[in-house]
């Protein structure tokens, strides 16, 4: 049995605790508990102090990820788009720089599994080198499979 993985990348515009990313800050621990609320949600990545928005992944802490596992790629586009965060996905301009290339990708991992920060680093890389395929993809480009 597999669940979907996802990692997703900003670039701040701003310090994290400035007042200009204030919105965003306030809302994380919000948003969290309604993901975690959600059908299908799995696990999502955080560090010691509960926070995934302070972790140098991609070589400058201006750069924040998002890491969770679903059980279904629907249960993931659901949340991401019919919930109160797909009000935050489109404020996103508000407080992260536009990157240029891709920032998420999402991939199977087995049930159980709880990919790392390198590993997701490592799947959004080989998406943006090679592109979609069965092994990394994105909500256009679901295999099948992966419902």
């Amino acid at each position: 049995m597999y669940h979907i993985a996802q990692i997703n990348i900003a670039e701040m515009k701003y310090p994290l605790h400035t007042p200009q990313m204030h919105d965003f800050v306030s809302n994380l621990d919000r948003i969290n508990a309604l993901a975690e609320a959600q059908p299908g949600f799995v696990w999502r990545f955080e560090n010691e102090a509960g926070s995934s928005a302070e972790i140098e992944v991609f070589g400058t802490d201006s750069i924040i990820i998002n890491m969770s596992v679903w059980k279904s790629t629907k249960d993931l586009k659901n949340f991401t788009y019919r919930t109160v965060h797909a009000e935050f996905v489109r404020r996103r301009k508000e407080w992260f720089h536009i990157i240029g290339q891709a920032h998420y990708v999402l991939w199977r991992v087995p049930a159980g599994h709880i990919p790392t920060p390198q590993e997701g680093k490592e799947k959004l890389e080989a998406f943006r080198e090679n592109g979609p395929s069965p092994e990394v993809f994105d909500f256009k480009s679901i295999p099948d499979r992966n419902g």
